[in-house]
């Protein structure tokens, strides 16, 4: 009798609700993807409109991971012409609302953008500026739905919640996230509707250091307008010596 009383505690203790699960999945993915320091990489942004006409964007990205707070971004366009110098700089947080700022050369000036806009388009692309910004475990609430193979890899499936209902443009998202390296396969965006609004897949994952995984390729499908944004990342780096000094609205201006 006491090895059942002993089992079935045992057992009570290791389960979870799907909500639990769910937040535990979520913040062992974001510890598996911890310590890199800083970043660097180049990145080819391709926008189609419905017909399949393209644009091209090249773009650099820099990236500073913060102890305690979010991470730091820097996004500075080289191409087309009269895009070059545009930046966006982007400061995450863990439970504040984000802070992110776009420098227009054209206008010479830096431009706050507000909370309340960060569910529009990030310079045309089905990119929202919140898709841009870092992913906190802490923005989102979790749920867990199932485990589910996924292209091949067993993925967990999990579903996330904006904490900020009221400025996102998503009512949830549903990750598959790989069970064996933690890094994200896919996820479908919802609208405030609850409509499916679009697709975001990640191939191609190279491991760097040993320890960092990072797709070669990321591409968001919006199924309502028909519009797509691959993005090719190239030339990842990282600890190369970046600084909260590279991360500053002067260094948004200087656009290096």
């Amino acid at each position: 009798m006491l090895v059942v009383m002993t089992l079935c505690c045992s057992a009570e203790l290791q389960a979870e609700t799907a909500e639990e699960k769910g937040l535990d999945i979520a913040r062992l993915a974001d510890s598996r993807d911890s310590g890199w320091g800083d970043s660097s990489s180049h990145m080819t942004m391709i926008l189609a409109n419905r017909r399949g006409d393209e644009r091209k964007r090249e773009i650099r990205s820099r990236s500073l991971e913060i102890q305690g707070d979010g991470d730091k971004r820097l996004i500075i366009f080289d191409y087309p012409p009269n895009m070059r110098g545009t930046a966006l700089l982007n400061y995450t947080h863990k439970q504040a609302d984000d802070d992110q700022w776009i420098y227009l050369p054209a206008l010479k000036r830096v431009r706050r953008i507000a909370s309340r806009s960060k569910s529009e388009s990030f310079v045309g692309s089905e990119f929202a500026y919140e898709d841009i910004a870092g992913e906190e475990v802490e923005k989102y609430s979790y749920r867990w739905l199932r485990d589910e193979v996924y292209d091949g890899h067993m993925c967990f499936v999990i579903e996330s919640y904006p904490v900020d209902v009221r400025n996102s443009g998503y009512s949830r998202r549903v990750s598959w996230i790989d069970q064996q390296e933690y890094y994200l396969h896919k996820v479908d965006y919802y609208d405030r509707k609850n409509q499916l609004l679009k697709t975001l897949s990640f191939t191609a994952y190279q491991l760097y250091q040993s320890k960092f995984w990072r797709p070669d390729l990321m591409a968001m499908v919006n199924h309502q307008n028909g519009k797509s944004t691959r993005i090719i990342w190239e030339s990842y780096q990282f600890q190369t010596g970046l600084g909260e000094a590279d991360f500053t609205q002067r260094s948004l201006k200087l656009g290096r």
